[in-house]
Parts: structure tokens; C-alpha cells; sequence
């Protein structure tokens, strides 16, 4: 046989292959620029699987497919993705990294930023993600095969490194057990600690059966949410409102939302100015004011504020929870320690009802249930949704034993002269309540930007346009960041007003923000969506206009005891 004959027929087999592989099923992509990099990427497959069929590990590639057309580049390619995906990330980097996506997704709204995760040029991308799942795919297969089961369990955890978030969405359904802890994390923060002053404006027994009634009430109505966002089939707390009454309502939850988040990072810095002051003033006897101390927070807030991707929180959030459980977890061991060793209960000094400030309470109750924002991204992230249910029965119980608990134990303690900070109560001398002191402070510091998140993308996406991207345009990207340089600073300035009466301010947030977000909006959805079953619109009806009532009361008590 000639040359040009075996030239011919090789040629021939060639191209008989590349019309194959141009006519397999590429999807129906929708344009000639995705279908080329389709292809592109099935050719890059295609190498993986050949060496997978021959047993060969497909990172190692053979000489003819090194020599082929961008060879090195597709080794080079696959050993990075394994280098990123193939090891299994611990545990808490997981869970954290898993926590922050809910912001992503806050009150089912998408609240993800286009510049995010966009480090790379998009040719990179493509051919990265269409690798990737070949490679971890048929690498975890021949380590199970050689009896190495870590590393399926490695390549399921892996969609939640943050190089894996586009979007913030939670990729691979979560357990129950994990949606438990999830959940943990939201209904557990700061607010705990505003609970024993909390206890004395109300009075002990009033506090402690309020605190219970509000937990049923509460979670009926977070599964009011549930139940109405599943049965309309939409995504968002604000698009549920929208497909049920119009954009207005839309708005109008849009902006119960904002003003929550923002009364809760106002609160924070409030919280953290009062523990630096103290912290401060005890230790190197430096005595600046609160408003000082306020503006100091400043520093960190404003960079942080800008932060588009937010995996980037997840060393600072990470470290806030430690810090907060530590704070906690001594709060506890001292006010046991001061009344078992010290003056015992506080009995002559506490009320069981104070009728005088009892509406204080409620708003600082409502308050300490912060985490309705995170319902709708943990449910939709459950591999098992029905079990949703009893998982979050079992947390709102468990965080109202804690509630309870807590106020009642510092309470019991220091009596009337218990503080809106309880750690004010604590002696100044004392290295571990100045420690403590320090990193409840750091704690709640490094939070507080998590909690503007939510607030400064929804405003974000009102004023600007939705494709409006700073990644390519300068002055979009800086108009967006003046923007949240300008909430920032709208929120430490609110910080400022309501710092002399930080119990009024967290009450007052909890009456006006937050009774809506629990209490009015879900029986009201509920009842548009169950029209013509008479007996849930009249418990529907019935929760909202108790939280009507409520909201409107306690607000105006507020606001009269503040002035007053």
C-alpha cells in the first residue's frame, strides 16, 4: 500500500470520526458560540474516558494525547481541577461555606452578584467546568475500585468550596441533620444576650410564658410560609407577595426586609461600641465616648460592604460563631457561679410581671427570632423537604429553651440592676470577663457586614439594573460601591440615635421590622391561597390581626417610653 494511500484512508477515518463526533446530540444549546464550546469541551471528555476505558488514571495522559492540539493545556487543566475538587473539605469549612450561600439566596430572593466568582477568563471557565465532571467522576470510580471510599465522599462535599458557588445556591441537597445545624445558626445569635434586661422590663413569668407562646406562634407561621411558597411554586418571599396581591407587595416585604437587616446590623454595632467601651476603659484606661467607638466600626464595615463574593466572609463568620458560643457559654457559667456562690436569687428585686415597660419585651422577643430570612433557602436546600418540619420544631424548641434559660438565669442573678449588656454585669477585674468582652465584640464586628448583605443587594437591585455589572465597567463598580458606602453609613448613623437606649432601639426594631416578616405577611398569603377553606382563613385572619395589633401597640409604647 502507497503513502498516499494510507494518507487517504487515515485521512478518511479522520474525518468520518469528526463527523460523528459533529453530529452527536450537543443539547439543544441554543446558539453556534455555546454549541463550539460544547464541542470543545466533549473533545476534552473524550480523552478522559479513552483513558478511563483502558484502566490508565485519567490524569495521566498518553504521549499521543499530550502531543494533540492544546495538550498540555488539558493536563494542565485537569490536574488544577483535581488539586481544587479532589480533596475532601473539613467540616466546618463545608458547613460555613454552606451557611453563607443561604445569604446568597436570602428569603428566597437571588441576591447573587454577576462579578462574583469571574476571576478567570471565560475560556477557562468553560473548559474547567465541562472537565470537571468527567475527571472526579471516573477518578472516584477507580479509587472505590482499588477500595478508597473517601473520595466519593470528597467529591460530593466539594460543591460547597466556594469556588463552586456560583450564584450562592446550595448545589448538592443538605441532610437533615445538616439543615438542623443550619438552622441552629440562624435563630442563634446576638439577641440572646439582650434577653435577661429583656426579662426584668417584662417581669419573669411574663417573660418566660411569652417567650413560649411566641415560639408556637411563630412557628406555625414559618410554616405558613412553607407551606404557601410551595403550594404557588415560586422561589422568593417578595415574589410570593407579587403572584398574590401585585408588586406592591412586593415592595412592601422587599422593604420590611431591608429594614430589618438594617435595624439588626445597627443593633450589632451598638451591642460592639458598648463592649470596646468597656473593654477599653477597664483595661488601658482609655475613656472615649460611645459614639466614638461606633464610628471606629467604620474601618471594617466599609470594606467589608464592598466584598462581591460572599465565600470571602466565611473565615470572619467562622470565627464570630466561636467567639459568640464562647461569650455564651460563659455568660451562663458566670451568672450560675455569682448565684450559687455569691447572694443566691434575686428574688426581692424581680417581678414577675412589670407593667410599667412589659411591651419592651415583646419587641425584643421577636427580635431574638432573627432567622426567617434562611427558612426558604434551608427548605429548598433539604434532600428530604417533608422532614422540614419536625427539624424545625426541634430548633425553634431547642433555641426557646436557651432563650428562656438564659434571660431567667441573669435575671436571677443581678436582679434589677441587670444590664442591657449582661456582660456589663460581670466584674470589670476579671481578665476572662475583659476577654470575653473583646471577642463578643470582634464577634459581633466581623458579623454585622453578613447582615448588611442581604439588605444592600436588595436596594441594589432596585436602583440598578439587573445586568448592570461592575466586572468590565469601572464606573458601574463604583457607583455600586459609593452606594453601600452610603448604607453603611445610614446604618451606623441610625447606630448613633438609638445608642443611649439600646433596650428600646432592639425592642422597637422587633415591634416595626420583624412583626410583619412573622406575623402579618404568612396569614396573609396563607389566606389568599386557601379561599374557600373558611376554617384556616379564620385562624389566618385571627394571627393577623393580632400581629396587626401588636406591631401597633408595642411600636407606640416604644416610642412614648423612649421620648417619655
Amino acid at each position: 500500500m502507497s503513502f498516499s494511500t494510507s494518507a487517504r484512508r487515515d485521512t478518511g477515518a479522520t474525518a468520518t470520526d469528526l463527523s460523528r463526533w459533529n453530529d452527536s446530540p450537543v443539547g439543544s444549546v441554543g446558539s453556534h458560540h455555546l454549541a463550539g464550546q460544547r464541542r470543545r469541551s466533549m473533545s476534552f471528555s473524550e480523552s478522559i474516558q479513552s483513558s478511563a476505558r483502558t484502566g490508565q488514571n485519567p490524569l495521566d495522559m498518553s504521549a499521543q494525547e499530550m502531543r494533540g492540539p492544546n495538550g498540555f493545556r488539558r493536563s494542565f487543566i485537569q490536574h488544577k481541577s483535581l488539586k481544587l475538587h479532589g480533596r475532601r473539605a473539613n467540616f466546618l469549612t463545608r458547613n460555613f461555606n454552606e451557611f453563607l450561600s443561604l445569604y446568597g439566596h436570602f428569603a428566597g430572593e437571588d441576591l447573587s452578584e454577576e462579578e462574583e466568582g469571574q476571576e478567570q477568563d471565560q475560556d477557562d471557565e468553560d473548559e474547567e467546568s465541562a472537565l470537571l465532571h468527567v475527571i472526579r467522576h471516573e477518578y472516584t470510580r477507580q479509587q472505590q475500585n482499588r477500595g478508597d471510599d473517601s473520595a466519593s465522599v470528597a467529591i460530593e462535599d466539594d460543591e460547597y468550596g466556594p469556588e463552586t458557588m456560583p450564584h450562592h445556591k446550595v448545589k448538592k441537597k443538605t441532610s437533615t441533620t445538616k439543615a438542623v445545624l443550619l438552622l441552629l445558626k440562624s435563630f442563634v445569635g446576638t439577641g440572646v444576650l439582650f434577653l435577661p434586661r429583656a426579662f426584668h422590663n417584662g417581669g419573669w413569668l411574663f417573660s418566660t410564658v411569652c417567650l413560649f407562646f411566641c415560639a408556637i406562634v411563630s412557628f406555625y407561621c414559618f410554616m405558613l410560609l412553607i407551606d404557601t411558597k410551595t403550594k404557588v411554586g415560586v422561589d422568593g418571599y417578595g415574589e410570593l407577595g407579587a403572584r398574590l396581591f401585585g408588586p406592591k407587595l412586593k415592595f412592601t416585604v422587599l422593604s420590611s426586609i431591608v429594614l430589618s437587616q438594617i435595624g439588626f446590623a445597627a443593633a450589632y454595632t451598638v451591642f460592639t461600641a458598648t463592649n470596646l467601651q468597656a473593654f477599653f476603659s477597664h483595661v488601658f484606661r482609655l475613656e472615649y465616648s460611645l459614639v466614638f467607638w461606633i464610628m471606629v466600626q467604620l474601618v471594617f464595615y466599609l470594606p467589608l460592604s464592598l466584598t462581591r463574593n460572599i465565600a470571602k466572609l466565611s473565615a470572619t463568620a467562622l470565627l464570630a460563631d466561636v467567639f459568640i458560643l464562647l461569650g455564651l457559654v460563659y455568660v451562663y457559667y458566670y451568672s450560675s457561679y455569682y448565684i450559687f456562690q455569691h447572694h443566691g436569687i434575686a428574688s426581692d428585686t424581680m417581678l414577675m410581671f412589670n407593667k410599667s415597660d412589659w411591651t419592651l419585651f415583646i419587641g425584643t422577643a421577636i427580635f431574638t427570632y432573627e432567622g426567617i430570612g434562611l427558612l426558604i433557602p434551608i427548605h429548598e436546600s433539604m434532600e428530604h423537604p417533608n422532614q422540614f418540619k419536625p427539624a424545625l420544631l426541634y430548633v425553634i424548641l431547642l433555641v426557646t429553651v436557651i432563650f428562656v434559660s438564659c434571660g431567667l438565669v441573669c435575671y436571677a442573678a443581678f436582679g434589677d440592676k441587670v444590664e442591657t449588656v449582661i456582660l456589663l454585669n460581670f466584674p470589670s477585674d476579671s481578665i476572662f470577663t475583659n476577654a470575653v468582652q473583646l471577642i463578643y465584640a470582634l464577634a459581633i464586628l466581623l458579623s454585622t457586614p453578613l447582615q448588611l448583605f442581604p439588605a444592600i443587594k436588595i436596594l441594589e437591585n432596585k436602583l440598578f439594573n439587573k445586568n448592570a455589572s461592575g466586572k468590565h465597567n469601572p464606573r458601574v463598580k463604583w457607583h455600586k460601591n459609593y452606594f453601600r458606602s452610603v448604607v453603611v453609613l445610614v446604618t451606623v448613623l441610625i447606630a448613633w440615635l438609638g445608642a443611649n437606649d439600646l433596650d428600646k432601639f432592639v425592642s422597637l426594631i422587633g415591634s416595626f421590622a420583624c412583626i410583619p416578616l412573622i406575623y402579618i405577611y404568612p396569614p396573609l398569603f396563607h389566606f389568599k391561597v386557601h379561599e374557600h377553606d373558611r376554617a384556616l382563613q379564620a385562624v389566618d385572619l385571627a394571627i393577623l390581626l393580632f400581629g396587626g395589633a401588636v406591631m401597633a401597640y408595642t411600636s407606640y409604647q416604644t416610642v412614648s417610653l423612649w421620648v417619655g
